[in-house]
């Protein structure tokens, strides 16, 4: 590498950090402006502040026993809660138990009742049946015999044979 060379880009790179440092300079005179005019900003409200510090700690203290006596009443409330809740559970049970056994015993009593009417059934077909065996029979053979008594006699009270003009349509039709 050639000597200029080297020389010309040492220069540059110097004039660089010359720059760098001038503009450091410059803010940092600028920090300290800043920093004066925010001391003469916290010189001015200082004597304000100290005014209300005994304030703001009083009002620090008492919210603290606030928020420690709601803690207290917060703690009681979830506590009565939470046995309300035990409570309503263990009323739930009782419920569901007593509902059950309510279901259980409806059931059992449907079918009881569903035995006895089926029984009920069964005994009238039974009671009609022998109505119809033991009373209708004998009435039907009682009315036949009486049907025959009745033409026989009905046949012997007329004593002679029918003339040809009280023939019934039966007997037309046989001569």
């Amino acid at each position: 590498m050639d000597q200029n060379l080297l020389l010309v880009i040492m220069a540059v790179f110097v004039a660089v950090s010359a720059i760098a440092l001038c503009i450091q300079a410059g803010m940092l005179y600028g920090l300290y402006n800043r920093a004066r005019a925010m001391e003469q900003t916290v010189n001015r409200i200082a004597p304000k502040v100290e005014v209300i510090a005994p304030k703001v700690e009083l009002l620090v203290e008492s919210t603290r026993v606030v928020v420690d006596d709601s803690r207290q009443q917060i703690a009681e409330i979830t506590s009565r809660a939470n046995d309300i809740l035990d409570a309503t559970r263990r009323q739930l049970v009782r419920v569901d138990d007593v509902l059950e056994d309510a279901a259980g015993r409806v059931r059992i009593q449907l079918d009881r009742a569903e035995m006895v009417l089926d029984d009920a059934m069964n005994r009238a077909q039974e009671t009609v049946a022998v109505v119809h065996s033991g009373i209708m029979r004998p009435l039907r053979e009682i009315q036949g015999v009486a049907a025959g008594v009745r033409g026989a006699i009905q046949f012997l009270a007329r004593g002679n044979r029918p003339s040809p003009a009280e023939a019934t349509a039966d007997e037309e039709m046989f001569i």
